[in-house]
């Protein structure tokens, strides 16, 4: 008989195993549920709109209005360094043309690549995690559809631990929760419409909600702006707080201002959000920027003044 510390030893080894089999298992089971969809590119350019044109990925900074579209080589500027956006061009070589269904899902659910490298958290999957699996699959044959581009991936600018991949399971674990809507009973259609935009598909709390010294979000403070906001830009507080946030604005103004860059006041927005609205918001239809009007006059009122320091 084999000794009692050998046995136990073989038996964790069969159940890491029986594990590794059956997440492989559910994984494969998830995949071939993916392959399922049929995918529509204009259901995934409305999709791509309502991101704000995944702008992010698009060096206008730096190359003008001609850049690339989604091709990538966008400094991020954060806390911890600067982080360079990816390729997410059809390019087989530098960019996802090679992918699949499960993988673009993979990606925008969990922040892995292909390989099961860690995405460091500038793309804002916690938030892209909460999207259905229709419209992943829409957004991926969209982006798909676009032209290629053959541009290599950057190193990001950042001192270690922070440029290294590995690192971001740690910020993950204590960071991260993929995201899972709820009911909503009692609330209209048009609310929970407006909730998954804000929340999930304009991805708006990963830049207007302040971050913890971790670099996680501050869910405290969720959608009451931030000093440093993408790329080191100021995010207004979004809240409906008539002093320091958006409270006075009515649906109307809101619907104007996603529509058009111009606040109530007659004043036009700059900087990353001008991009959004140009490349994402301005073409969605009326109706989605009514059910975000809607939800966000529904959200926690905070009071915060957002001011250069």
């Amino acid at each position: 008989m084999l000794p009692v510390r050998t046995r136990s030893f073989l038996l964790g080894v069969l159940v890491f195993i029986a594990l590794l089999v059956g997440h492989g298992a559910q994984a494969n089971e998830a995949a071939r549920a993916l392959d399922a969809i049929a995918a529509d590119v204009e259901r995934g350019a409305r999709v791509f709109r309502s991101t704000g044109g995944c702008t992010c990925h698009t060096n206008y900074p730096g190359e003008g209005p001609n850049a690339p579209e989604l091709a990538g080589g966008r400094a991020m500027e954060t806390p911890f360094g600067v982080f360079y956006s990816t390729n997410i061009t059809p390019d087989r070589e530098t960019g996802i043309g090679e992918w699949s269904n499960a993988d673009f899902a993979r990606a925008m659910r969990e922040g892995l690549s292909p390989e099961g490298q860690h995405y460091f958290p500038t793309f804002p999957y916690p938030s892209f995690s909460g999207l259905t699996d229709q419209d992943i699959i829409d957004l991926f044959a969209y982006i798909q559809s676009r032209p290629a581009d053959r541009r290599e991936n950057r190193a990001p600018e950042a001192p270690l631990p922070f440029s290294w991949r590995g690192s971001v399971a740690g910020w993950k674990l204590v960071n991260f929760t993929p995201k899972v809507f709820d009911d909503a009973p009692g609330r209209s259609e048009a609310w929970a419409r407006g909730r998954y935009l804000v929340e999930a598909a304009a991805h708006c709390g990963e830049c207007h909600t302040p971050r913890t010294l971790s670099g996680g979000l501050d869910g405290s403070m969720a959608l009451a702006g931030s000093v440093e906001g993408p790329e080191g830009q100021l995010a207004p507080n979004i809240t409906p707080h008539e002093e320091t946030g958006i409270g006075d604005w009515s649906k109307a103004d809101l619907v104007w201002y996603l529509q058009m860059g111009l606040k109530p006041d007659g004043d036009d927005t700059q900087g990353l959000m001008s991009e959004v609205i140009e490349h994402g918001y301005a073409e969605l239809p009326a109706s989605d920027l009514e059910a975000m009007a809607e939800y966000l006059a529904t959200v926690p009122s905070i009071e915060n003044r957002v001011k250069a320091p």
